[in-house]
Order: C-alpha cells, then sequence, then structure tokens
C-alpha cells in the first residue's frame, strides 16, 4: 500500500503522536500515585520508563510537525537533527534514572532488614490498567503506521510494546510480595528493569550520535536504492550514492547515467520517476538525483 502524502495522512500520524503523549502523561501520573502507595522500587523503574515514553512521544509529536514544514533559508536541509540532540538528552536521562534505581534496588538487597510494600491491591490495578492503556495504544499506533507509512509512529509503536514487559514484572513483583511475603523479588525486578533501561538508552544515544555524524544509511537501505536506480528504464548505470541520517530522514544524493544523445526533457522526466520510486520505497528520504553522461568506456 503505497503511504499517504496528504493531510488526511498527517492527521493520522498526529493522532497518533497525540495519543502516545495523553497515554503516557497518564501512566506517569498513575504510576507515581502507586510508587507513593506501596513503596515498591519495580514500580519505580516502569514510573522511570513512562516518564521517558512521554520525552519520546512528545518529541515524536514534534518529529511529525517539523516533517510537515518546508525548509528555510537558515535550514536548507529542515530542522530534523533536533530528534537526535533530543534523543541524547533523553538517552542520558535514562542512564540517570536506571542508576538511581539500581542502586537503590541492590541497597535494599544488602539490607539486612527485608523491605515492606503495602497496598499490594491497589498496585496490581495501577499496573494492570497501565497494560491495557499501552495495549489499546500500540493497536491505534499500527493502524496509523500501516495507513501512512510513518516510520516516527511505527517506531514509537515499538518502544511501548517494548515497556508492557516491566509492567508484568512489577505485577510480578506485588504478587509475589502479597502472596509469600518476598520483598527482595522487588528489588530483584528492579535491577532487571534498570539493565533494560541502560540497554535501551546506549541503542538511543549511539543511533543519536551516528546521526548527528552523518552516518551513511543502513546497508539494506543503501542496497535498495541501488536496486530501484539500476533497475529504472533509461538508466545506463549508477555511481557516487551518498546517504546521510539527520532524525527520522535520510538523505539521498545519487549519480545517474543517461544516454547523452536523448533530449533535456527526456533526461528530466527519468530522474523525476527515479526519485518519485525512491520516495515511494522510502518516505522519510529527501533525494537529490544528479544526471551524467553515459559513457561506455569508463572515462569520468
Amino acid at each position: 500500500m503505497k503511504p499517504s502524502t496528504e493531510p488526511s495522512g498527517l492527521g493520522l500520524a498526529l493522532s497518533a503522536g497525540l495519543a502516545s503523549v495523553l497515554v503516557a502523561g497518564l501512566l506517569v501520573a498513575l504510576k507515581l500515585w502507586a510508587m507513593a502507595e506501596t513503596g515498591a522500587l519495580s514500580i519505580a523503574a516502569s514510573l522511570a520508563d513512562s516518564a521517558l515514553d512521554l520525552m519520546m512521544s512528545l518529541g515524536a509529536a514534534a518529529a511529525i510537525v517539523y516533517a510537515a514544514r518546508p525548509a528555510d533559508e537558515d535550514h536548507a536541509f529542515g530542522h530534523s537533527s533536533a530528534e537526535d540532540l533530543t534523543a541524547l538528552a533523553q538517552a542520558v536521562f535514562i542512564l540517570i534514572s536506571a542508576g538511581v534505581i539500581g542502586w537503590a534496588a541492590a541497597g535494599r538487597l544488602l539490607s539486612p532488614t527485608p523491605p515492606e510494600l503495602t497496598s499490594h491491591g491497589r498496585g496490581v490495578v495501577v499496573m494492570g490498567l497501565s497494560i491495557l492503556l499501552t495495549l489499546g495504544l500500540v493497536w491505534w499506533q499500527g493502524r496509523v503506521a500501516k495507513a501512512t507509512g510513518s516510520k516516527v509512529v511505527a517506531a514509537d509503536r515499538l518502544h511501548y510494546l517494548g515497556d508492557l514487559l516491566p509492567s508484568l514484572g512489577a505485577i510480578g513483583a506485588l504478587w509475589v510480595s502479597s502472596r509469600w511475603g518476598i520483598g527482595y523479588i522487588d528489588s530483584v525486578v528492579a535491577l532487571g528493569a534498570a539493565g533494560v533501561l541502560v540497554f535501551g538508552a546506549l541503542k538511543i544515544g549511539k543511533d543519536a550520535w551516528d546521526a548527528l555524524m552523518d552516518r551513511a544509511a543502513d546497508p539494506e537501505v543503501l542496497e535498495g536504492i541501488g536496486r530501484i536506480a539500476q533497475a529504472w528504464p533509461g538508466v545506463r548505470g549508477y555511481h557516487d550514492l551518498k546517504t546521510r541520517r539527520a532524525g527520522s530522514r535520510v538523505f539521498v544524493n545519487l549519480h545517474i547515467e543517461l544516454d547523452g544523445e536523448q533530449s533535456l526533457r527526456e533526461a528530466h522526466d527519468i530522474g523525476a520517476g527515479l526519485r518519485r520510486a525512491i520516495l515511494t520505497a522510502y518516505p522519510q528520504a529527501d533525494v537529490m538525483i544528479h544526471k551524467d553522461v553515459h559513457d561506455p568506456a569508463g572515462r569520468s
């Protein structure tokens, strides 16, 4: 299905972005209350993850709005790099949160006095509600991503799917503590959640750093663009395929080789058609095509 580029597609993407912001904000409020009621570090870990979700959802919503804005005189290539700067800040926030949670969990495990959790039932209800809200959100995000082809919405959806594990862990810790009085299980779950947060932070930070350093797109993207160019009617060959990432966008520069005897109009139509084909396959791309005369002898 061809991704939508009409205003309705933008409206759908914005609806998914706003829904994720609202759900994340509600989850933060619910888990903050549940943490105060129960004193469970596993809920604190889930709270930190939801706070990250809120930041990322705000960034995703901003990215969707920015994607609809044309480049201006001061930003000829748009404003996509703001996403990467935000992602670096998010990665630092995650690492700090994971460190605080891990330190507190380790302190509880080493303490001679087992921690006492309270209001187990309320905590389980809140975490169960958060799981239902998250499932509803990822269902809607999946529909929007399929209808619009938005990579931002798809990435946000994958992040929320990954957040279900800490919530399930918190429910398990509260249930075990309530049934058998094993309070240490909460600290163990919190340590595991902190490890997951660290792993996610390092991945987000690396991706953002690579984009800020103008790292090329993934090899499969380069190969896909090359296949499209090589098979396009009228293209005798291509060279100097270069890409760089900025936020959710991929900037593509490509030189194609054409018959030097054809008219300028024919050459333009070939280049324009190829550009449309690449954009259909990679909607987040910004494509610039240079046209060179094909030289069978291979002379530069």
